[in-house]
């Protein structure tokens, strides 16, 4: 029996987590799943908004699947996904594009995998400077050859694992020499590692326009932490928008599965939330595990419900309820 950590979350978090639980027990994979919390309901108790119990019981499990957590506004609180990532050493974040049929507004058929490093660069929040006089501001980036292959070669191991044919290498070495220089050398030196899968190089604002007129060029991107936290979006927003996309923080010995969209409180407990993009990621969860064909039969549900679109969201342009949803998935199952 394999022990998954759940963590609700805030606002719709419970909802679609209750939902994709559902689910996962109609496959009859031998989970065993157990609670923790984080987020709001943390600060409701009067602990840290990762609580040390929630972290003793992340890392005692393989793998973890997390709603969406809320961080309050105002000095003194960080992200929680910023914290789970650097306190686990979650080095790649890997996201998801694929085309749903009935969901897709603009284009049919795309199927992108970006892979983001998680733990340097511009996003990681490194050296936050402000001069007193509110004048200047200062941020500092870190690139690292450790970090840099690390994510790439976990990049091109998806590839071929996936059987996928292509890596594209995202970067602004042209500008960047010294951060994206060295994060555009180590790839040249990690795809020599992989003479099976094709390589190529792109800089970001290139690419940026490229997904917008032909998308279908790319198979796997991998990138830098900044660009892939805006890339990934973009990426989602090709095949419908957040609500479809699901997301992995993978470590060398642990990952945790999350829907990438917020809270959502304004429709909290309606039961009119879409857990599709949480069920997309206990899917990527399944593979983690080598569940393959449980994977397989989540994302078969998912692309057979929406399609007929007979039993969907608001989101989708349907009128049924999270709970209606959730059943239509277990009856295909």
């Amino acid at each position: 029996m394999t022990k998954v950590t759940v963590l609700p979350g805030d606002g719709i978090g419970p909802d679609i987590v209750d939902a994709t639980i559902k689910v996962l027990d109609h496959l009859d994979c031998d989970l065993d799943f157990e609670y923790a919390i984080a987020g709001g309901e943390a600060l409701k108790q009067g602990l840290d908004l990762v609580p040390e119990e929630t972290l003793a019981k992340i890392a005692e499990n393989p793998v973890a699947l997390k709603g969406p957590i809320t961080t309050p506004i105002g000095r003194g609180f960080s992200s929680v996904n910023v914290s789970l990532r650097q306190h686990f050493d979650l080095f790649a974040n890997v996201r998801p594009a694929l085309s749903i049929p009935g969901a897709t507004l603009r284009y049919t058929d795309i199927d992108i995998l970006v892979v983001r490093e998680n733990m340097e660069g511009l996003y990681s929040g490194v050296g936050h400077k402000r001069s007193e006089d509110g004048e200047r501001a200062e941020l500092t980036s870190v690139v690292t050859r450790k970090g840099s292959t690390r994510v790439i070669r976990h990049a091109f191991k998806l590839a071929r694992q996936l059987k996928r044919e292509k890596v594209t290498l995202v970067h602004k070495a042209n500008i960047m020499k010294s951060t994206s220089g060295l994060f555009l050398e180590v790839a040249r030196e990690v795809a020599k590692e992989f003479d099976d899968i094709e390589f190529e190089e792109m800089i970001v604002d290139n690419c940026a326009m490229q997904l917008v007129m032909n998308p279908h060029r790319f198979d796997v991107m991998v990138t830098t932490n900044l660009f892939g936290d805006i890339l990934s979006d973009l990426c989602a927003g090709l095949v419908g928008g957040l609500g479809l996309a699901p997301g992995a923080n993978i470590g060398d010995d642990r990952g945790i599965f999350e829907a990438v969209h917020g809270s959502a409180p304004d429709i909290a407990g309606k039961n009119i939330a879409n857990p599709t993009a949480l069920l997309l990621a206990s899917a990527m969860m399944l593979d983690y595990l080598e569940l393959n064909d449980a994977s397989q039969r989540v994302r078969a549900a998912v692309r057979k419900v929406i399609g007929e679109g007979r039993t969907t969201t608001p989101d989708l342009g349907g009128s049924a309820s999270t709970t209606d949803y959730t059943q239509a998935l277990i009856d295909h199952l």
